[in-house]
């Protein structure tokens, strides 16, 4: 139950962040139906080479797709990205893996201006969500599948993306990235299912063809200050295949500059708490920073718009707590978040040791904007 509790937690998070980034008076609709292919990536273990032998990626995506085309500063500063959401489910059943199907939402960027007004151009994008249908791993039924315990899970894919447009109307598209769906060790096993495949497709401009601005934008003035970005974790974790679930978070306190229109860099502070320690450990003296660590922690903030941003960070601790499973001496943490006018933000981000589930993130926060030290003149 818990499982499906962050799961749909997840769900409704992406489609709250979706809905408010796609709250624009005017953009650009499409459809996009892809067909993709590609192989199931292994870890070297000989369970996971006994599926991969016989299991690959055959599947379809649908995605609808907002795109806009307000000349305002931020989409000039982007190149207009598309943001939306989608469905995308393997085309076959799979004896081990089941049918894993997710839904998400996205965001898709240009790489360069110039591009997108050309019949050819390049675009990057990533997609987070919810993964479901995923048959997990059982020790009667499904043993030999340790990728998940769970059968719903976060939904993530990255990749690139070709377009070419043959006509006002119909675009070509073509993508290449990986596809991940785990629970973040929720539940164990966890050691994720990993795909890498191309996709081909057909997009189809909806209702009235709008054309993208071709004047520039003027920048606003950047003001240079700082920031205390204070933020509450909430996550759990399953130590071991069959052992309970047990509460896992934490605090962070982080000071942010201002470093363009784009980032925000900064150092911060997190501690972690691993709940249950006596229990999951009862023959071990264990103490407070057996339960406990903390860490320093460089932040990047990348703006995606005035609300809607990508946390990013790495995190080195000062006690490193291997009874909480704390494999390495440093961590990496991305997801997304959304910051309201009232300077509260929420967010989902996965927190992860040498790119290994820790634990799935919560995020609820609020920001405190420093004096402004001085104005940086934008164009006018």
């Amino acid at each position: 139950m818990r499982v499906k509790f962050k799961a749909v937690t997840l769900a409704v998070l992406v489609s709250f962040i979706s809905y408010q980034a796609i709250g624009q008076s005017k953009f650009q609709k499409s459809l996009v139906v892809s067909y993709e292919n590609g192989p199931l990536l292994g870890n070297g273990k000989d369970w996971a080479n006994q599926i991969k032998e016989t299991e690959r990626y055959s599947g379809i995506d649908v995605r609808f797709e907002w795109r806009k085309i307000q000349n305002t500063f931020f989409n000039y500063l982007n190149r207009y990205p598309s943001i939306g959401v989608g469905f995308s489910s393997l085309t076959h059943h799979s004896e081990q893996l089941g049918r894993p199907m997710g839904i998400y939402g996205f965001v898709e960027l240009p790489f360069t201006r110039r591009g997108i007004y050309n019949k050819f151009y390049l675009s990057y994008f990533g997609q987070i969500g919810l993964g479901f249908h995923i048959k997990p791993y059982d020790p009667e039924s499904n043993p030999t599948n340790l990728f998940v315990g769970s059968n719903l899970n976060s939904y993530i894919h990255l990749g690139f993306k070709a377009n070419y447009m043959i006509s006002q109307r119909v675009s070509l598209v073509g993508t290449i990235g990986l596809k991940h769906f785990s629970n973040g060790a929720i539940k164990k096993p966890n050691a994720g299912i990993n795909y890498a495949p191309i996709g081909f497709g057909i997009k189809t401009k909806l209702g009235k063809i709008e054309s993208l601005p071709t004047e520039p934008v003027s920048y606003p003035d950047l003001e240079k200050r700082g920031f205390w970005n204070l933020a509450l974790y909430l996550g759990t974790k399953n130590y071991e295949i069959g052992d309970p679930i047990y509460f896992r978070g934490g605090l962070g306190i982080n000071y942010l500059w201002e470093a363009s229109y784009k980032y925000r860099l900064g150092l911060g502070i997190d501690w972690y708490y691993g709940a249950g320690i006596k229990e999951r450990w009862p023959d071990q003296e264990t103490g407070f920073f057996d339960a406990n660590s903390f860490a320093l922690v460089g932040s990047w903030e990348w703006k995606i718009n005035r609300h809607l941003y990508v946390p990013i960070a790495f995190g080195v601790y000062f006690n490193q707590s291997e009874f909480n499973q704390e494999v390495s001496w440093f961590y990496e943490r991305v997801g997304v978040r959304y910051r309201f006018d009232n300077n509260v933000y929420v967010g989902i981000q996965i927190k992860a040791h040498k790119a290994k589930a820790d634990i799935f993130e919560f995020t609820f926060g609020y920001t405190i904007p420093g004096k402004i030290k001085y104005i940086r003149p934008g164009n006018k």
